[in-house]
């Protein structure tokens, strides 16, 4: 950090030490850029999704068949940024299938990993490469209907604690549209 005096990286908004790719519960929330409204409107306490919106709902249910150690939960798409719950479980024999070929086809290439080497977390299953895909198929596809969409770079994640937390931020994903017009978050 020192080489760059604080002026062109900023410090990780990630809890230091914490294994992203652990089972457990994340509330994930990722925006627009500039927080535009590419995916919809919010009317009389329903949203609305235009094509963008459709598409970024297809991709998020999607992740379950990218990810198989993943199940979702509560998530809504608003007009500039979604919610979701992903559920992480590597206890699967479907997880540990996954695993073994990913391994296998990863001895098998000369995958490098950048200045990172296999510190890289996109060779691993985590939250980091979860929402990359998923941000990266969205814009892939939505750039076709819409060559000016783009996302925040970031993504805000929450590692969930507690049962009562779940629930509490499950309740909270399921009435954003009914509170858009007061906080629209």
């Amino acid at each position: 950090m020192a080489k760059f005096k604080k002026k062109h990286r900023s410090e990780s908004m990630r809890l230091q030490g914490y294994d992203y790719g652990s089972n457990g519960a994340y509330f994930i929330t990722i925006c627009s850029s500039q927080r535009e409204h590419f995916f919809g409107k919010v009317s009389q306490g329903e949203m609305h999704c235009s094509d963008l919106g459709k598409c970024a709902e297809q991709y998020w249910l999607e992740i379950p068949k990218q990810f198989p150690f993943v199940k979702l939960g509560q998530f809504v798409i608003m007009p500039d940024h979604m919610h979701g719950i992903l559920i992480i479980n590597k206890d699967t024999v479907v997880a540990t299938v996954v695993a073994t070929v990913v391994a296998t086809v990863a001895a098998t290439e000369d995958t490098g990993g950048g200045f990172a080497g296999d510190k890289n977390p996109m060779f691993h299953d985590n939250i980091s490469r979860i929402i990359r895909w998923y941000k990266g198929r969205c814009t892939f596809e939505m750039r076709k209907i819409n060559k000016g969409f783009t996302w925040q770079s970031l993504y805000h994640d929450h590692i969930i604690r507690t049962a009562q937390s779940f629930r509490r931020i499950s309740d909270y994903i399921y009435r954003n549209p009914k509170k858009w017009g007061q906080s629209k978050s």
